[in-house]
C-alpha cells in the first residue's frame, strides 16, 4: 500500500495539481491586496466610501453585508480576466511550437513519392 502510494503521488499530474493550488492560493492573496488596496479606494472616490467592506444594508435585526460580497466580485472579475490573460498567452505561444515542428507525413505523401519515383523509372 505504500508503494502504491509513492506512486500515486510522483505521478505528474498530482504534483502538477498540488503546484496549481499553491499558486493559485498565493495568486489569490495577491489579487485581495490589489482589490482592497488599490480598486476599493478608487471605487470610493466614485461612491463616497472609501471601503467599501463596510457597506451595509439593514432589515431588522439582520445586517446584510453587500460590501463584502462586492468586494468578492470584484476579486473574481479580476482573477478571471487575469486567468484568461495568461491563458491565451501559453494558447499562443504552444501555437507557435505547433507551427515550428513540421507534420508528420502521412500515407498519402507516401504513396505519391512511390508514384512520382515510379513515374521517374519510366522515363
Amino acid at each position: 500500500m505504500l508503494k502504491e502510494f509513492k506512486q500515486f503521488i510522483a505521478r505528474g499530474n498530482v504534483i502538477d495539481l498540488a503546484v496549481g493550488v499553491i499558486i493559485g492560493a498565493a495568486f489569490t492573496a495577491i489579487v485581495k491586496s490589489l482589490v482592497k488596496n488599490l480598486i476599493n479606494p478608487l471605487i470610493g472616490l466614485f461612491i463616497g466610501r472609501i471601503d467599501l467592506s463596510n457597506l451595509t444594508l439593514k432589515v431588522g435585526e439582520a445586517n446584510f453585508r453587500y460590501g463584502s460580497f462586492l468586494n468578492s466580485i470584484i476579486n473574481f472579475l479580476i482573477i478571471s480576466f487575469i486567468v484568461f490573460l495568461i491563458v491565451k498567452a501559453v494558447n499562443k505561444f504552444t501555437k507557435k511550437e505547433e507551427e515550428e515542428t513540421p507534420a508528420a507525413p502521412t500515407e498519402v505523401d507516401y504513396l505519391k513519392e512511390i508514384r512520382d519515383l515510379l513515374k521517374e523509372k519510366e522515363a
